[in-house]
């Protein structure tokens, strides 16, 4: 058994135990060997923590089981994917903070195409977005390329179900144990069988505002491309592409009316330098440079 992972799981349930937590035991200690030695004086002078943070993470470790957790999860479908495992997604590891674990349920294979494409927009579309949906991604889907988005309702929502008849993969801003939105629960469960969902945070994490745009890197880490149907300047989907553009990856962008206030974010990106698309072939034209 990978005993770094068991580790690993056991430090993430810890309370206010984060990601730039985890990272500085990890560079002290890549195995996390000596955790179960540690002592308080440890933790405040290699990792800067204060004697609380110290006295609160040793105690909660040593309370917590990695290996009944792991066989709970097991029980439940959901299989932990370390960063040095051989089923980690080879574009999120290159972005510059992948998740150190994926909690995953469903088919792990998917993980392993290149040809993936992130598309996101707001959750209250217009009525003529389900027909540009219905336009841009059917081409793109029997492309072989495996649909990214967040299971959000609107465009995340629609775009999944457009590909379910192909590979589509949901990141969720949750623990699989609590899947967001309520609205989506069907389209989770099918998802969880005959596709792929995966988040970076425990299973038992509840959804918490902060976790949408934190995990919004990994929508735009997993995908060659990302593509914007409808958002609003000030939107989860231009953090998405944001996050993106940062990490080198090709952003497309769907222009739209004036008159909605949904277009002025896709505006915002194609004046920035985003893809404009009126068809597939935009976007298939361009991830294919990127695959050779």
């Amino acid at each position: 058994m990978n005993q770094l992972l068991l580790r690993l799981i056991q430090v993430q349930q810890c309370r206010n135990v984060g990601k730039k937590r985890i990272r500085q035991l990890l560079r002290i200690d890549p195995e996390l060997d000596t955790l179960e030695n540690d002592c308080v004086s440890d933790l405040m002078q290699y990792c800067s923590f204060t004697e609380r943070q110290a006295k609160q993470l040793l105690n909660e470790y040593h309370l917590i089981d990695g290996g009944e957790c792991l066989q709970t999860y097991k029980q439940a479908g959901i299989k932990v994917i370390s960063l040095g495992d051989d089923a980690y997604p080879p574009l999120l590891r290159e972005i510059y903070d992948p998740p150190i674990l994926l909690y995953t349920a469903g088919n792990i294979e998917l993980l392993q195409s290149r040809k993936m494409l992130a598309v996101v927009g707001t959750r209250q579309p217009s009525a003529e977005a389900d027909a540009i949906l219905n336009t841009l991604l059917p081409p793109i889907i029997e492309s072989g390329w495996t649909i990214v988005s967040g299971l959000a309702c609107g465009i995340d929502g629609m775009a999944h179900q457009l590909a379910l008849m192909n590979q589509t993969i949901a990141v969720l801003g949750s623990g699989l144990f609590h899947p967001y939105p309520r609205q989506h629960h069907s389209l989770f469960s099918y998802m969880c069988r005959h596709q792929l969902v995966i988040s970076e945070y425990p299973p038992e994490a509840k959804p918490e505002r902060w976790r949408f745009p934190e995990r919004n890197r990994i929508i735009s880490g997993l995908s060659l491309g990302t593509l914007v149907v409808e958002a609003r300047v000030k939107s989860g989907s231009l953090i998405t592409a944001d996050q993106a553009l940062e990490q080198g990856r090709e952003v497309f962008a769907v222009p739209g009316s004036l008159l909605n206030p949904n277009s002025g974010g896709t505006h915002a990106l194609i004046q920035q330098g985003a893809k404009l698309v009126t068809q597939a072939s935009d976007i298939l034209e361009e991830l294919s440079l990127e695959m050779t």
